[in-house]
């Protein structure tokens, strides 16, 4: 029997992360389909997380092997802060500047992205976002937050 361990690893890990997600989901109310609780979303999308893993991790059985390689340093370095930024600073930057520094730095976790695509690929979602959540959808999130003067 063959088996493919990046695949079954990715597979363990996302039944894993379902289920502890599950687990939190519980504590909330549920509810039901018509009317949902605050626990149902993340249960149905801790169910779905977990029904991938089990796809995956079936998948990955008599399936070639690959090598699980090193760690995508330039992802973690580019892509990890940037989160971390936008989660302590969207309510003081706001989500303009937040969703920009989010995605121009993300860009530069791909070798093949250059700055000029980094900063259109920035604006073009920061747009979009400002557009789907403030306006279209009627969020309550300031464009520019407190920390931004012009």
């Amino acid at each position: 029997m063959v088996v493919n361990r990046k695949d079954l690893l990715a597979g363990l890990i996302f039944i894993g992360l379902g289920g502890l997600f599950a687990i939190g989901s519980l504590d909330l109310p549920l509810g039901t389909a018509f009317r949902m609780g605050p626990g149902y979303f993340p249960l149905v999308l801790s169910v779905g997380l977990m029904l991938i893993g089990a796809i995956l991790a079936v998948r990955a059985i008599n399936k070639e092997s690959s090598p699980l390689g090193g760690v995508p340093w330039r992802a973690l370095i580019f892509i990890l802060p940037a989160t971390i930024i936008f989660g302590f600073g969207v309510r003081g930057l706001g989500l303009v500047p937040a969703v920009f520094i989010v995605a121009f730095s993300s860009a530069f976790a791909s070798r093949q992205t250059g700055p000029v695509f980094a900063f259109m690929l920035a604006v073009g979602l920061t747009v979009f976002c400002s557009l789907v959540f403030v306006y279209a959808l009627g969020l309550p999130i300031q464009l520019f937050g407190p920390w931004v003067r012009f």
